[in-house]
């Protein structure tokens, strides 16, 4: 059975643990403090930033801001884990622009911050959240992109997504994880605008 750990306890992580209910995956979700009130539901178990991770797959559903102090915490145990990154770095003052370099991603980004070897898979950022807890996109099953460099941690994370019920696409090495960032901002941007519905988003009909 997939154990996942949840770093982060907003929208995101949420949504993710009902993916991870339905994959029939243990969860843990870990929070900034004992004392947030967010992520009070049933079932996933509850930690703070520094207790032991006990999934073999950890999300960061946190602003990459928050990247090098969780690393930080991390760092060793993140070695023997299979770390997705979900975060569209967008500049939510202007809505007009990727805080990432131009030339990288966030995932790139978290890899130098990591051990090497250790296995980074882009996934879930080009998912509204309303989609990933229904497991549909309008009347198609929801898909995920994902990205990563490593065989193995792609599989895993393409299991965790079929077992939950929804569609699995690779796109390739972690480098398109530039591209997976730009498709996630435009459709954020999107329905902020009001031209789509947080309930939709991008599919790829079957």
């Amino acid at each position: 059975m997939t154990s996942i750990s949840i770093i982060g306890s907003g929208k995101m992580s949420g949504a993710i643990a009902e993916v991870a209910a339905r994959a029939g995956a243990d969860v843990q979700i870990i929070k900034r403090s004992a004392e947030s009130m967010s992520a009070a539901r049933p079932g996933p178990d509850y930690g703070v930033l520094g207790d032991k991770l006990t999934g073999d797959l950890v999300v960061l559903a946190v602003p990459y801001g928050a990247y090098p102090g969780i690393v930080e915490r991390y760092r060793e145990q993140f070695r023997e884990k299979i770390v997705i990154d979900i975060s569209n770095p967008i500049d939510f003052s202007t809505y007009d622009r990727l805080k990432s370099p131009a030339d990288s991603s966030t995932a790139a980004e978290l890899v130098k911050l990591l051990p090497a070897g250790t296995a980074v898979v882009k996934a879930f950022n080009v998912n509204l959240g309303d989609t990933l807890v229904s497991g549909t996109n309008g009347t198609t099953r929801t898909t995920v992109l994902f990205a990563g460099d490593y065989a193995d941690a792609k599989m895993a994370v393409a299991a965790f997504i079929e077992a939950a019920g929804m569609r699995a696409v690779d796109v390739g090495p972690l480098t398109r994880a530039r591209e997976l960032e730009a498709m996630g901002f435009l459709q954020i941007v999107l329905a902020a605008l009001g031209k789509t519905r947080y309930e939709s988003g991008f599919a790829l009909l079957e």
